[in-house]
């Protein structure tokens, strides 16, 4: 049973009793707040939502509030939000898996993850591989195309410390641009092939699955976005926008008013060049890659920026 900020039900207010809350019901912030505090109270990964394993150390404690911690120190040290009210957890990749920097980034770059819904999975696998310092700065959960659970849905991680750098885009044409580059991997499977089965031989349970009208890099069928990648997808590009004074409009979003949809995710010569600085997806400048694609839901939410 999982429960999040925005949730309101008598399930909050078991919650609330347990962490000594006020018991309205309303899971907001201050609620986000305490279940953070416990969480890092016992030990456990920092998430600010409440899964089977806080239940049970909760129903065999007694209620009353939680032992105060220093918020500067503690909590601050392992996540951060932004203006756009996005909670960006840290899970930073060991010293030598990525470039300390610092980087002066001019390009922002939409990537799928090769693994699963977990975050904090993907950024341990590229701390334990043998290809050097591969990474993006950060990745952003999704719900398990196997049975829809979304205990990591919408979790945004960061990889490595703001002005790092991480090898993320390979063969391009320019080389400026590679290392001027900052990217988040959005955990999704991606492409799915006519039998609507995953690169892995997977296949996802039908709710998450999205039918496009036409082909885009030869394939109907893809992994689904959720509602919350989305939504955190854009809180993201806009931050990072902001922080790295990077032009959101410029890149993707023109492919798209231009082209439409499916041209516009696909490879541009101008991108792969490096003269298109603003927001791009790894489509956009390489022919080999699938990663981005373009979902209606998706698409729409570019074209907002």
């Amino acid at each position: 049973m999982l429960i999040k900020k925005g949730d309101n039900n008598l399930n909050v207010k078991h919650l609330q009793q347990k962490l000594g809350l006020k018991e309205d019901g309303i899971f907001g912030r201050n609620t986000e707040k305490a279940v953070i505090r416990y969480q890092l109270s016992k030990s456990l990964r920092v998430t600010g939502i409440v899964d089977s394993e806080m239940w049970v150390l909760l129903f065999n404690a007694k209620p009353g509030p939680i032992e105060a911690i220093d918020e500067d120190t503690d909590i601050e040290g392992q996540y951060f939000r932004t203006e756009y009210d996005q909670l960006i957890h840290k899970h930073y990749l060991p010293k030598g898996e990525y470039i300390a920097g610092p980087i002066e980034n001019e390009y922002m770059f939409l990537h799928h993850t090769a693994g699963w819904h977990n975050p904090y999975n993907c950024i341990d696998h590229w701390g334990r591989d043998s290809r050097g310092r591969v990474a993006t700065e950060f990745v952003l959960g999704g719900r398990n195309h196997k049975d829809g659970s979304d205990e990591f849905d919408g979790v945004m991680v960061q990889a490595f410390p703001e002005g790092g750098y991480g090898w993320h885009l390979g063969r391009t044409q320019s080389g400026w641009m590679n290392r001027h580059s900052v990217g988040l991997e959005i955990c999704s499977f991606g492409k799915l092939d006519s039998n609507k089965k995953t690169y892995i031989g997977t296949t996802p349970c039908e709710e998450e699955i999205a039918t496009l009208k036409e082909p885009f890099k030869g394939s109907l069928y893809y992994h689904k976005y959720s509602d919350k990648q989305i939504k955190e997808t854009e809180k993201w590009i806009r931050y990072v926008g902001e922080r790295d004074g990077i032009d959101v409009r410029i890149g993707l979003k023109q492919f798209i008013q231009k082209h439409g949809p499916i041209k516009g995710f696909g490879f541009q010569m101008d991108a792969t060049l490096g003269n298109v600085k603003g927001l791009l997806t790894h489509t956009n400048v390489r022919t080999d890659k699938s990663d981005c694609y373009p979902d209606p839901n998706f698409v729409d939410m570019i074209l907002s920026l």
